[in-house]
């Protein structure tokens, strides 16, 4: 597992300098690295580390939303309102429905195997926007009018709703109902991990601010409940929906808004470790992917990702209309939901291994979608906002 590690950073690094040097994203080195190192190309990854893959990519994930939390102030947040809920639902709907109605017609597959390969497309990758959302907050790009806290907020949620969706879709082709009560479980998701989130995050800023100790030591803290708020959702998931991951960025928030002080303070400490957690994250992607699968990508694979894409975009703008966004600001918009990649790497091969007819076909659009979505999304993101955004110091 060392010689593994080494391999990784080593190689990880590198790549990511070089992709620096050439003005595009170091994730790609990072991706690419992960690929080469993986399973299905070199095989240098030891067994024991991808066996735990899954859960090292959630806490890098656990990481930049502990930085999101600490980053998003609620009162942008308050100011953008209405499009922020949009933006967490109509995107990725449009996106699943344009699947459905379209793949179908390109790949002779049902419906129901057309619904599942929407819900892998439509889950928009937190580990790519978030980061870059943070770092527009710091720089002052889109502040004027709460962009990055919209992307950041919708992005966050898009998840959740779409990884639901696909639940209970994959249920549907195994013989059961549609449940409608199923999605019910979006709003309560949401609001039991707000509400948990909260309550941890006062509790501790209770604490911090009647016990002293070290900057490090809370950080250490705050990752410890952080990593319990997620393990919770497991143990409670029969019973009742909550998001692990929206609790750990309400925990953020309520650090930033209850201890404003504490929470500027510890945010550079969350941005160093971040540094190896993104390193991490990214290599487990690409190890992730099986690239063998894209040998069997013709036209209709690349088609149906971009036409999918039209279809987020159009929901994108219908979700800002009535707001003062220009157009540049839209588009930007528009750009910042396009990356796919870590719920794609997470959920693409499960229609396969459990038997789904186009399973092997889901697959490699998962896999495509990676390849294609995540470069274009991170090199916009990264080129265009200052073309396209104002900045505020």
């Amino acid at each position: 597992m060392l010689f593994s590690i080494a391999l990784m950073m080593i190689i990880g690094f590198l790549l990511s300098g070089i992709f620096n040097r050439l003005k595009l994203p170091g994730l790609l080195g990072m991706i690419i690295t992960g690929i080469i190192l993986g399973p299905y190309v070199l095989d240098l990854i030891a067994s024991d580390l991808l066996n735990i893959s899954k859960d090292l990519r959630e806490i890098a994930l656990i990481v930049i939303l502990i930085r999101a939390g600490l980053s998003l102030d609620l009162r942008d947040l308050k100011k953008v309102g209405r499009p922020a809920i949009l933006m967490c639902f109509v995107p990725a709907t449009i996106e699943i429905l344009t699947v459905v109605f379209l793949a179908p017609i390109i790949f002779n597959i049902s419906y129901i195997e057309a619904a599942i390969m929407g819900t892998v497309l439509a889950a928009v990758s937190p580990a790519v926007v978030v980061p870059r959302m943070i770092k527009l907050i710091e720089s002052g790009h889109g502040k004027d009018k709460s962009i990055p806290q919209l992307i950041l907020a919708g992005a966050s949620v898009d998840d959740i709703y779409v990884i639901i969706l696909f639940t209970a879709f994959m249920g549907m082709y195994k013989g059961a109902a549609f449940d409608s009560k199923s999605l019910i479980t979006v709003p309560i998701s949401i609001i039991l991990g707000l509400f948990v989130g909260i309550i941890v995050g006062l509790v501790l800023v209770y604490i911090f601010k009647k016990i002293h100790m070290r900057d490090t030591v809370k950080v250490f803290i705050i990752l410890s409940l952080s990593f319990l708020i997620v393990s919770l959702e497991t143990y409670i998931q029969d019973y009742v929906p909550m998001s692990g991951l929206l609790g750990v960025m309400a925990l953020g928030g309520t650090i930033l808004e209850a201890y404003g002080l504490l929470a500027r303070r510890i945010i550079g400490k969350f941005s160093k470790i971040w540094v190896g957690a993104e390193l991490l994250l990214f290599i487990l992607v690409g190890a992730a992917v099986d690239i063998r699968y894209l040998a069997h990508a013709g036209i209709g694979s690349v088609a149906i990702i971009l036409l999918a894409l039209l279809g987020r975009i159009i929901a994108v703008n219908i979700s800002l209309l009535k707001t003062p966004l220009n157009m540049k600001e839209r588009l930007f918009c528009s750009i910042a939901y396009m990356p796919k990649a870590t719920v794609q790497a997470a959920i693409g091969a499960i229609p396969l291994t459990a038997g789904v007819a186009s399973g092997n076909l889901i697959l490699t659009i998962a896999v495509l979608s990676i390849m294609i979505t995540a470069p274009i999304g991170a090199i916009g993101i990264d080129r265009l906002h200052p073309r396209l955004l104002n900045k505020i110091t």
